[in-house]
């Protein structure tokens, strides 16, 4: 049986103003006064930042939902591959198999009966990245090939910066996610009683703690009522 174990502005790029915005005094015409330099025109355009808009994804779980945001600019590639997961619906109806209250809790890999989930190719590390593993971060599991990360990942319970990458030393475990919201059913999920004595699964929870459903989060979406309920709250 195959289980993963921790050894663990937007610069405005515009083209070429006009010859009047340029300082460059345009020619006049027959009998007209030539328009002054761009000198006349002194106010600069204002252009507001640019809003990064994380990705989110909902676990609808047995115990409570955990909301997390993305780092897709940080870590491109185990948020990319993660979301396919997401999206394909790899982790529905999938447990988290190891619980450490003192360290993490890891899912991703597993059924509630403890069947295997196939998975996509192994994707790089991206440890280097900045991202410390913190309490509430989400970063991917692997085996001891620091590039052997697939669909596993865990969330930290505590700060376990020891899983960092160091330069010249741990290859580290790439911090993709954090929690926003469920941190509180984190913390239930972290208490559970658990016993290592099935083969290959230490740290088990003795009653299984399923992820029904993940899925992409749009908060937004979630607050506002559904047309029907709108309509008739007009009415009143």
């Amino acid at each position: 049986m195959r289980t993963v174990i921790f050894s663990i502005g937007f610069a405005l790029l515009c083209p070429t103003l006009a010859l009047a915005q340029s300082g460059v005094a345009v020619p006049a015409a027959a009998g007209m006064k030539a328009v002054p330099p761009a000198a006349a025109v002194s106010a600069a355009v204002a252009v507001a930042p640019a809003v990064v808009v994380k990705p989110q994804v909902k676990f609808t779980t047995t115990m409570g939902d955990i909301v997390i945001e993305l780092e897709s600019e940080r870590a491109p590639k185990s948020v990319a591959n993660f979301l396919t997961y997401v999206k394909s619906g790899q982790y529905n109806d999938t447990v988290f198999h190891r619980v450490i209250p003192t360290f993490m809790i890891q899912g991703g890999g597993y059924t509630k009966d403890l069947a295997y989930k196939g998975t996509r190719d192994a994707i790089e590390n991206e440890a280097t990245n900045g991202l410390s593993n913190l309490r509430g971060t989400v970063a991917m599991a692997r085996l001891d090939d620091p590039n052997s990360a697939t669909s596993q990942f865990f969330i930290n319970v505590v700060d376990n910066k020891f899983l960092n990458f160091t330069l010249g030393g741990s290859p580290g475990y790439a911090v993709f996610a954090r929690v926003i919201s469920g941190m509180d059913v984190v913390d239930k999920i972290r208490a559970v009683k658990t016993d290592s004595i099935t083969a290959g699964f230490a740290d088990k929870p003795l009653e299984p703690v399923i992820i029904q459903k993940a899925e992409e989060f749009d908060p937004s979406m979630e607050a506002k009522p559904a047309p029907a309920a709108a309509a008739a709250a007009a009415k009143k």
